[in-house]
């Protein structure tokens, strides 16, 4: 009789998938309660709308298909124009107006804050930024603004005012970009209402799949499945406050925003995650499942289309991409975690931020 050999899965991928297991919320499949389409209009985008929403997405398109066709194909995860950007609904025609790619004019930083449990992934990933590199060709400077991973919104506000306060005389007179990526959002929104010190050195926001609304797969979920994310390989985060579940509560995020006016001298832009259930990984499917059951297929495995748009911003894009292929390289470094768990992580961030930057350049000078 041959012994063959049995397959073998790599410790820390089987480390990742019993931390993960518990916090996708396993769930059958089901008719969604709103199905997934993109041939009607998701957001309000009228005159007087009462979210106060503009339509930034033609221009948006206009410059990442400028940019991806110039030097697209030279970088990782290429996707076509309009594989990357679904159009949803009606989009403006485009401009026509002739898309600059030289280098930056401004002299912003931007700032990104990371989502929830991003501290306790982040020595795992261990992958080299890329992205940044890529913007930094072209003038744009973009640096990561650490917050504890598990913590409150609340609690990370104190750490954005902080770090912010604390920069070096030379960068004082810059202006700052805060761009928030998943529970990066709601709590850039709570350091701008509650600390106006750090408001009027901000001229403009960005949510890229961000939680303005919070998530309603949080209701579902317990610390202690939270905290497992401590656990995962090369973690260095610790429990923090222990409000970062709390702070996803969609009645948490909406008695915000019914409470606190937003400081109305910043600029507010929404970038929104949208895919096609073809493009979500296969450990999102349980999530994505879940919500399409319980509220609505437009979702991105964790929120809602809808829950990630600040009030009054300017929509740019409805990015073709599950939530973590929007801002976590798993699959560029981890081949067998992106074989068996986001192999649907692929996403051109390279062009994305640089047409984000380009766009908020452009958009806060007065241009084109």
């Amino acid at each position: 009789m041959i012994n063959r050999p049995r397959p073998i899965v790599s410790e820390v991928a089987r480390k990742l998938v019993l931390v993960l297991a518990p916090l996708v919320l396993l769930a059958c499949a089901g008719k969604p309660l709103v199905p997934y389409s993109r041939s009607y209009e998701p957001l309000s985008f009228a005159p007087g709308n009462p979210e106060g929403l503009v339509d930034g997405r033609s221009r948006f398109r206009e410059i990442f298909c400028a940019a991806n066709e110039d030097h697209g194909r030279d970088l990782p995860d290429y996707m076509s124009c309009y594989e990357a950007l679904a159009v949803v609904g009606t989009e403006p025609y485009p401009s026509g107006k002739p898309v600059d790619l030289g280098n930056s004019k401004r002299d912003d930083l931007a700032l990104v804050v990371p989502g929830l449990g991003y501290e306790c992934f982040k020595n795992w990933l261990d992958h080299e930024s890329s992205v940044t590199r890529h913007v930094a060709q072209y003038g744009y400077e973009i640096d990561l603004l650490d917050v504890s991973g598990l913590s409150s919104s609340k609690h990370n506000a104190k750490m954005i005012r902080d770090f912010i306060l604390e920069l070096p005389p030379e960068q004082v007179s810059r202006r700052l970009v805060l761009i928030g990526y998943s529970k990066g959002t709601p709590d850039i929104l709570e350091a701008l209402v509650t600390y106006p010190e750090v408001a009027e050195r901000v001229s403009a926001v960005v949510s890229v799949a961000g939680a303005v609304g919070g998530s309603l797969l949080a209701l579902d979920a317990t610390l202690s499945q939270v905290n497992l994310m401590t656990k995962v390989p090369k973690s260095d985060c610790d429990e923090g406050d222990g409000g970062g579940l709390n702070s996803l509560y969609p009645s948490t995020r909406q008695e915000f925003l019914a409470s606190n006016k937003l400081p109305d001298h910043i600029n507010y832009y929404s970038i929104v995650s949208f895919p096609s259930p073809q493009r979500i990984s296969l450990g999102l499917k349980p999530s994505y499942n879940r919500l399409a059951k319980i509220a609505d297929a437009r979702n991105d495995s964790q929120l809602i289309f809808s829950d990630q748009v600040i009030p009054g911003s300017k929509v740019l894009a409805f990015a073709n991409g599950d939530h973590w292929s929007m801002a976590v390289p798993v699959a560029r470094e981890h081949a067998v975690a992106a074989a068996l768990i986001v192999n649907r992580n692929n996403c051109p961030r390279e062009i994305m931020l640089e047409t984000l930057l380009r766009y908020l350049e452009e958009d806060m000078s007065g241009g084109p």
